[in-house]
């Protein structure tokens, strides 16, 4: 397999490559990285494996660690409250 720092990957060797790649790649995005830019452009497919890849890290990533603020110390009390005042309309 190709040193990571050479441009002459096959698809194959590429793929077989990802998880390592991944676990190695700042910020987890392997498509910024230059030295992967021809084969992410000659290989549609690898290209296509790691934009799926990018996407299922940066939700899981967003799921983890939530941007803002958090949700106020009453909102499940506030949540009650409106159910029982629909309920009490009813």
């Amino acid at each position: 397999m190709p040193e990571h720092d050479e441009k002459r990957w096959t698809c194959e060797e590429f793929e077989k490559a990802l998880p390592e790649l991944f676990e190695r790649a700042e910020g987890g995005k392997l498509s910024a990285d230059p030295r992967f830019a021809a084969i992410l452009r000659d290989c549609p497919q690898a290209a296509e494996l790691v934009r799926d890849l990018e996407y299922i890290a940066e939700t899981a990533r967003m799921l983890l660690e939530p941007e803002g603020e958090a949700p106020s110390s009453d909102l499940w009390g506030k949540i009650e409250r409106e159910i029982s005042s629909k309920d009490s309309i009813q």
